[in-house]
């Protein structure tokens, strides 16, 4: 028998055991709950599954690898799909190394590691490949692994690769499957089904992550929900073209994730690379602690986690195209006087842009709306205590500009003689040309030097639908998804404070490819409340909420048509990165004051949304109120948003709110809508706690386990109707102090009621 290698990366609560054999490369032997066995018994165990074949020489039983090998008769789909001019086809690998953190491991030597990197080198000569698959276990619990292969042959065709699709191997016990659907303004749509044998694939191939991505998928044994069961939740880290699948074989189950590639996209020759999105999972005990990790893996990444979110007002929906001075001046004194730190100026400033078909490319301010710039609109902003940010979409380009009529080359598409079909009125910017590149990094530059921007809104509009070098008509997409990485790369290094949001017709553009160059995504053009709890939850199964954008819009939603009070509309986006889009100038005063209150709540309650645990309950029970939370890590401080159900045949549930330290007493605070039920349903608590910002020394209180694991007594006679909850711990500071850096806009004490 071949010497077996075994490591164990470990964390807190998980375990990834890697077993390798031979020249063969290695299989993930277990991925979740954290193991506690010796080393030695860990080797043992991964022998015991060892099979002989017929007299050891026929019909070996081959398990398959992070790169499982069509040559040892892996019947599922290859992980490494390469040729040269129709031969090499099938490679089989040797592996020649492998190391943990950098320190080799010896056949026959088991090893344990805490968080750590795995990387196995392996080699075809026939083929004439390198490939090198790295596995991490990240301090956070986070698993993701990834591929680079290597053209080593000179004296052959190119190595033409057509796909990688990287194996992360589940327990075959997890028969269901969670992942989502959508459309634009409709994002985020659950559909759970049972695993059966064969692929479930969802598939994109819009160049961007897509309004209908599953984003996340999730697979599970039956019953999981958000506070239990063993659940691993999975996600490929790219913007481009990418394929999330669940393959089940005999006795296997495992993630395939990675990106897809068009016809001829990558072609190596001697010495070229070409190294693969990372593709990623997360186990857990229930969806939101596998969810916890990708939170805290952003929240060591991203630039939204140096300083307190500001309050946010994009214009958008106040103003569309219709852009003036004296109008978006007056908007950001009234935006500043309410408590917004962060004034957004949105699509049409620029030059030539009355309408979407027009001036895409052309990035100078507009010499008739803005004879004299942005900056004294930037000047304003500024002497409001405001940060500005502008709203961009580099990647695109009307034909009808300056640029286009200037360089038609640098419109990219599959046909050299013909443009692709419109989409939004618009065409694809070619940056993977280095001209094209330079133009749009000098005038993004310019604009944030010139103003000083604090933000960018970058926007995406447009699927990658025949997406060719112009020259060639070759296909193009994963070079300009890696060219619109190097450009954001470029420009944040150059402006190390600047955030950028992410931004695709809405969600259509949520990834770990874009978030780790981002720092906000705009979780949909969609601002019905209703339809923001839903895509709040599931978006927050990759992203933390500081970085979902959460906007209190007009009252009748311009997406759905349906009209809500501002109480609904302001409890829904509480918990994320809270903003308003709305016209300011048709407020009252009763608005402008509630509004206010809500934006003060929110100020003081941000410090907590930005470092706490997301819990949620409700998610599979239409007859039950749904509960998204946000939680301190000592379990001290929660709050929850709860939404009665559409329709229920009850006229009260105990709603628990989970994740709360059971052994401390909680103080209560609520932002209740007008009416719940008649008054003589509406319980005791209901009628006696304080409102969201007022609690006191001596306010209701209750014992954390009866809050956790009994509830609280909520009407839910009437439909729809929105909570907001706080609990803090009576041994915890009456109010949580404020995170506020100096430069910030400032901060006045303020109460909600």
């Amino acid at each position: 028998m071949d010497p077996t290698r075994v490591i164990h990366l470990v964390t807190t609560d998980v375990s990834v055991l890697m077993v390798q054999r031979g020249a063969l490369l290695p299989t993930i032997a277990h991925w979740g709950r954290r193991l506690t066995s010796e080393l030695g018994d860990l080797r043992a165990f991964a022998e015991a599954g060892v099979r002989s074949g017929i007299d050891g020489v026929s019909d070996l039983p081959y398990e398959p690898s992070l790169l499982p090998e069509h040559t040892h008769g892996w019947g599922g789909r290859p992980g490494l799909s390469v040729h040269r001019g129709g031969v090499g086809w099938s490679p089989r690998l040797a592996l020649e190394s492998i190391d943990v953190d950098g320190r080799t491991v010896h056949p026959g030597t088991p090893v344990q590691s805490g968080p750590g990197t795995v990387s196995a080198l392996a080699r075809d000569d026939h083929v004439g490949i390198t490939v090198v698959c790295t596995v991490e276990l990240t301090v956070d619990g986070l698993l993701r692994t990834g591929a680079t292969i290597r053209s080593d042959r000179s004296d052959a065709e190119p190595l033409d690769v057509s796909g990688v699709s990287l194996a992360l191997a589940v327990p075959p016990r997890a028969h269901e499957v969670l992942d989502f659907a959508g459309r634009w303004a409709t994002e985020k749509m659950p559909q759970r089904h049972r695993v059966v044998v064969g692929t479930h694939t969802r598939e994109s191939r819009r160049g961007r992550t897509g309004l209908d991505a599953t984003g996340t998928l999730a697979v599970g044994v039956p019953g999981f929900d958000a506070g239990a069961g063993d659940v691993w939740l999975c996600h490929v880290g790219i913007g481009g073209n990418h394929e999330h699948a669940l393959e089940r074989t005999d006795g296997h189950l495992a993630f395939r994730g990675g990106e897809l590639l068009f016809p001829g996209e990558v072609r190596l020759t001697a010495g070229e690379e070409y190294r693969t999105p990372w593709v990623y999972g997360s186990w857990g005990d229930g969806l939101d602690a596998a969810a916890h990790r990708y939170h805290g893996f952003l929240r060591r990444r991203s630039r939204a986690a140096r300083r307190p979110r500001p309050v946010t007002c994009n214009v958008w929906e106040a103003v569309h195209f219709e852009h003036d001075l004296p109008t978006l001046t007056a908007l950001a004194s009234q935006a500043a006087a309410l408590g917004v730190e962060r004034f957004v100026l949105d699509d049409g400033w620029f030059r030539g842009r009355r309408d979407d078909r027009a001036g895409l490319g052309d990035w100078t301010p507009d010499p008739v709306v803005w004879p004299e710039g942005l900056t004294p609109l930037a000047r304003h902003v500024a002497a409001e205590g405001m940060e500005l940010g502008l709203w961009v979409e580099p990647e695109m380009i009307n034909e009808d500009s300056d640029l286009a009529r200037a360089h038609p080359d640098w419109v990219l598409r599959a046909r050299p003689e013909a443009l692709p079909a419109r989409q939004r009125h618009q065409q694809l910017l070619d940056l993977t040309n280095p001209d094209a590149f330079a133009h749009i990094l000098a005038a993004l530059d310019t604009l944030v030097t010139d103003l000083d921007l604090a933000y960018l809104k970058w926007d995406h509009n447009r699927d990658l639908v025949d997406a060719g070098h112009p020259g060639s008509g070759g296909a193009a997409v994963a070079e300009q998804t890696r060219a619109v990485y190097a450009l954001m790369d470029e420009l944040r290094s150059r402006h190390p404070d600047l955030e950028i949001e992410s931004c695709a017709s809405g969600g259509g553009r949520v990834d770990l490819g874009i978030l780790e160059r981002t720092d906000r995504v705009h979780t949909s053009d969609n601002h019905d409340p209703l339809d923001r709890v839903r895509m709040l939850r599931w978006t927050g199964l990759l992203v933390p909420p500081e970085m979902l954008g959460s906007h209190v819009a007009s009252a009748t939603s311009e997406a759905t048509g349906r009209t809500y009070d501002l109480h609904t509309r302001c409890a829904a986006a509480f918990l994320g990165h809270f903003g308003v889009e709305w016209d300011l100038r048709v407020l009252d005063e009763a608005d402008r004051s509630e509004l206010t209150r809500w934006i003060a709540a929110y100020r003081d309650l941000r410090g907590l949304i930005a470092t706490g645990r997301v819990v949620g309950a409700g998610d599979f029970d239409p007859d039950a109120p749904s509960v998204r939370g946000v939680v301190a890590e000592d379990g001290s401080e929660g709050v929850f948003t709860v939404v009665t159900p559409a329709l229920s045949a009850d006229s009260r549930r105990q709603v628990r709110l989970p994740g709360l330290a059971t052994d401390q007493s909680f103080r209560l605070e609520v932002a209740q809508p007008p009416s719940l039920a008649p008054p003589w349903l509406v319980p005791a608590w209901l009628r006696q706690v304080p409102p969201l910002g007022g609690s006191t020394p001596g306010s209701l209180a209750f014992c954390g386990d009866l809050l956790t694991v009994v509830g609280l007594d909520v009407p839910t006679f009437h439909r729809e109707r929105v909570l907001v909850i706080r609990a803090l711990s009576t041994s915890s500071t009456l109010r949580a102090p404020r995170r506020q850096e100096p430069g910030t806009a400032s901060d006045t004490a303020r109460t909600a009621s």
